[in-house]
């Protein structure tokens, strides 16, 4: 502004035209000009040095100039508190500190006459340390030197040269204290408002479900309820836990009682070896052949039992480890057939009758003709004469129907029918095992097996996913 104050009155100077009126619409109306010196980084020059004398005197164009910007440059001065120095087209001083002397010989002033606007950083000789704070500024001893051409007709009439000293990183923050202070309290507020929240919702949650899964860990502990106050993600964690933690409870239950069946049936034929042994060692001098014939074949019984209990144990181990297989699937109702053909005799009928139109299930077609047979078996065993496999399409599953017409199964024993080694025939060598086989394989793919309650005989469900 000062520059083209001083083009504005400097003799010579052609009377000024009305200014355009900006065009926002014109990306070239506007010239701002970027910062060309970075304080903490720009070489330090030294302090600048007195002019050096000059042998004529300033042109008189620009002493007239001077003395019409006087009274504007020491306004500015008294506000800005900037050194202005006024040279004429040779870098004699016109007006401000050593005036009638050179500085041409100054880089920033050449540059100028050039007319090129220059900007350097130079050392403050006057500068003397007021307060520690300012060790930690570099703005503290230095003064801002910028030269600018003063620009008639197109050609260079002079320089303006400023200079003063930059603001001071701590006097800055000094006089800012009060909105620097209500920024770092209005900070720390949103910092210990997000702690609390992060210790609610996040930190707090994770320790109890922590200190949960160490005391579960020991046999004592229960699973946590879900806070409420919790993030989502903490919330659907907890839900994880207590679903897995329910998941293993239910499952050391069910070993537990599957250890105490198992111990029981395997203590009946194993005491009765045992018993039939020592008889043989104590008394075989004195038996007869037939009372030898009788404990052997004891004897043998109880050894095929024990033998088909390990055969259905390793069958329920494989059915319960069994993991569903991707992009299977099979047809129902070739299952029901090869069964039905497989196990009808002229004293045990087994007929199959399903729609044509029943969709394929995602379960392998081996899978459901061994569910299939332990059902039929089941009702050949329980002494049915005629078994029928019906089925039909429920949408996202296929039921398959395998009814009788045995005498059922009495109401108390309902409710056991699919527990391991539970079974009313065991005199006939039945070991319990072959309806949780069933059911383990049927849920190992997303099925299950059920036992529907029918005056008229047994009859059992086994429901599949639809392919």
């Amino acid at each position: 502004a000062l520059a083209a104050t001083a083009a504005a009155l400097w003799p010579g100077a052609p009377p000024p035209a009305p200014a355009p009126r900006p065009d926002p619409e014109d990306p070239d109306y506007y010239r701002p000009e970027r910062p060309s010196i970075d304080l903490s980084a720009a070489r330090i020059l030294p302090e600048r040095p007195s002019p050096a004398p000059s042998a004529t005197p300033p042109q008189a164009d620009a002493s007239v100039a001077g003395a019409r910007l006087d009274h504007i440059f020491a306004d500015t001065t008294r506000s800005t508190l900037a050194a202005i120095v006024l040279t004429d087209a040779q870098g004699r001083v016109v007006r401000g500190l050593g005036a009638g002397g050179d500085l041409s010989a100054l880089p920033e002033v050449r540059e100028a006459l050039a007319g090129r606007p220059e900007t350097v950083l130079r050392r403050n000789g006057q500068y003397r340390q007021r307060s520690v704070w300012e060790l930690f500024s570099r703005a503290s001893a230095v003064r801002l030197h910028h030269a600018r051409p003063v620009e008639v007709g197109g050609r260079t009439v002079g320089v303006l040269l400023l200079s003063r000293s930059p603001r001071g990183l701590f006097k800055g923050l000094h006089e800012d204290r009060g909105k620097l202070l209500l920024g770092a309290g209005v900070i720390l507020v949103v910092l210990f408002g997000l702690a609390g929240l992060v210790s609610r919702g996040v930190t707090r949650p994770i320790e109890q479900l922590s200190a949960a899964t160490r005391a579960m860990a020991t046999g004592r502990g229960e699973p946590p309820e879900t806070p409420r106050t919790a993030a989502v993600e903490i919330q659907a964690l907890y839900d994880d836990f207590r679903a897995m933690s329910e998941a293993i409870d239910k499952r050391s239950r069910y070993l537990r009682d599957f250890a105490a069946a198992l111990s029981h049936e395997f203590k009946t034929p194993l005491a009765g070896v045992r018993g039939a042994i020592e008889l043989l060692q104590d008394h075989y001098p004195t038996m007869s052949q037939a009372e030898r014939e009788r404990f052997l074949a004891n004897i043998a019984a109880d050894n095929a039992r024990l033998s088909a209990l390990v055969g259905r144990l390793l069958e329920l181990a494989r059915a319960d480890m069994a993991t569903p297989e991707a992009g299977v699937a099979a047809a129902p109702a070739a299952a029901a057939k090869t069964v039905a053909a497989a196990l009808s005799t002229p004293a045990f009928a087994v007929s199959s009758d399903l729609p044509a139109d029943l969709p394929p299930v995602a379960a392998p077609l081996a899978m459901i003709e061994t569910v299939l047979t332990v059902l039929v078996e089941n009702s050949r065993q329980a002494g049915a004469g005629k078994v029928a496999i019906s089925g039909h399409d429920r949408g996202e599953a296929v039921v398959l129907v395998v009814a009788d017409d045995g005498p059922g199964v009495p109401q108390a024993d309902a409710a056991r029918l699919f527990e391991p080694f539970f079974t009313t025939r065991r005199a006939e060598g039945g070991t319990g095992l072959g309806l949780s086989i069933a059911r383990s394989l049927a849920r190992a793919h997303g099925g299950e097996v059920a036992y529907v309650a029918d005056p008229g005989g047994a009859r059992f469900t086994l429901s599949l996913p639809t392919a």
